[in-house]
Order: C-alpha cells, then structure tokens, then sequence
C-alpha cells in the first residue's frame, strides 16, 4: 500500500513537471511568434497621401504645443510615429504635393526678401518653414506672397526650416527601422522635386525695383 502511495505521488509530481514546462515552452512560443510578427510588418510601396485635414491638424497641434522649432520637430515626430507606416508615408507625400504646389517665382521673390537671399535649397527649407505655420497661414502667403509680412517676427532674420523636411522620415526609421523613401511608388506619385516646373522669372535681384512690383510691402520694409 505505501508502495502504491509512493508511485501514485511520484506520478503526480513528474506530470506536474512535464505540464508546467509545456506551459512555459507553449508562452515561449506565442512571445516569439508574437516578436516574429512584429519584425515581419508587411510594409508596400504607396503613392497615397495623408488625409489632408489630419495632416494639417497634427501641425496645427505641434504649433499649439510648442514655442520653437526644435521643439516643434520633436513634437512632429512623435505624433507622426503614431500613425500607420502608410499614414507615415502619406505624410511625406502630402508635404511634397504642397512643396510641389507652392513652387513658383512670386513665392520665391517673397523668400529671397524675407531671408536676404535664397538657393535653391534655401527656397524648399522656407516652404517647409511655411507649411509647418499651419493651414491658414500657408494657403494665404501661397496666394499672395507679399501677405507674408504678417509673419514677420522683430530681430529674426531666418525665415527657413530644413528640419520640418525629415520628420516623417525620422519616425519612420524610428518604428520600422527602415528607409521611408524606398516604400515611395515614384511611378504613380509625380508630385516632387524630381518634376518641378521650369521657372520663368519676372524679378531678378540685380533690378531690385523689379521685386517690388511682386512683394511691395516686402520690398519696402524689409529689402536693404
């Protein structure tokens, strides 16, 4: 009888053993499966833009947030590394069609005023510097450039924001560990640097007089 009681417990034990590492092998299993998943986000090329009122709320929020642009960077980024990888992407493109539709040789005379001078890469960072002032600001400086004078601001002479340019591609590389530019279907979305329009300019800054025609509230109180 002790024997049989002896037996029986050994048994109990060993199966209490066996079990309890099959739980544990089985939620080894699902964590790894669940890593795997993780690490495996099927990620494709897109062409699809942003939802034009979510994009321009996240801006308009980082402008709430924030006094500067280091700081409004850094808010970008982390509200963008909330979205999708195809929201993300859609960011940048929805930043590209308005860099692409702002690029003409009024909004240029208005950037060269404002910043003293203005490259070709001065001209896109002052596009970014604009879209990242929100909606309204954008699309009434887009429509008369000289309106930009409202946003002058006393004893700042840098009107530009090279940063504004990365942040979708810096939450990217953030959550995905990838390069946002190789899910860009380039076939289908046109809209950017690669295809601006020629430029026919009406202004050159060795006339000045001939900017003033554009941006006459520009030219005359900030052009020296």
């Amino acid at each position: 009888m002790k024997n049989s009681v002896i037996k029986s417990l050994s048994f109990l034990f060993v199966t209490s053993i066996a079990i309890s590492q099959n739980n544990t092998i089985g939620n080894d299993l699902v964590s790894i499966n669940s890593t795997v998943a993780t690490d495996t986000i099927s990620i494709t090329k897109s062409s699809e833009m942003l939802d034009e009122d979510l994009y321009w709320s996240i801006i308009e929020n980082s402008i709430k947030a924030t006094t500067n642009q280091e700081d409004q960077e850094l808010f970008l980024i982390s509200e963008i590394e909330k979205l999708t990888p195809k929201e993300m992407i859609g960011f940048r493109l929805r930043t590209d069609k308005l860099l692409f539709d702002s690029y003409n040789e009024n909004l240029w005379c208005a950037a060269y005023i404002i910043n003293g001078g203005c490259s070709d890469g001065g001209f896109e960072y002052f596009r970014c510097w604009l879209i990242s002032k929100g909606k309204e600001v954008f699309y009434k400086v887009k429509e008369n450039p000289d309106s930009l004078i409202n946003e002058v601001v006393e004893g700042q002479d840098n009107y530009e924001f090279e940063g504004f340019w990365y942040v979708a591609m810096n939450a990217f590389k953030n959550t995905t560990d990838k390069e946002l530019f190789s899910y860009i279907d380039y076939d289908k979305f046109v809209a950017n640097d690669e295809n601006y329009p020629v430029l026919k300019f009406s202004w050159n800054v060795d006339e000045p007089k001939t900017m003033a025609i554009i941006c006459p509230v520009l030219y005359k109180k900030l052009w020296k």
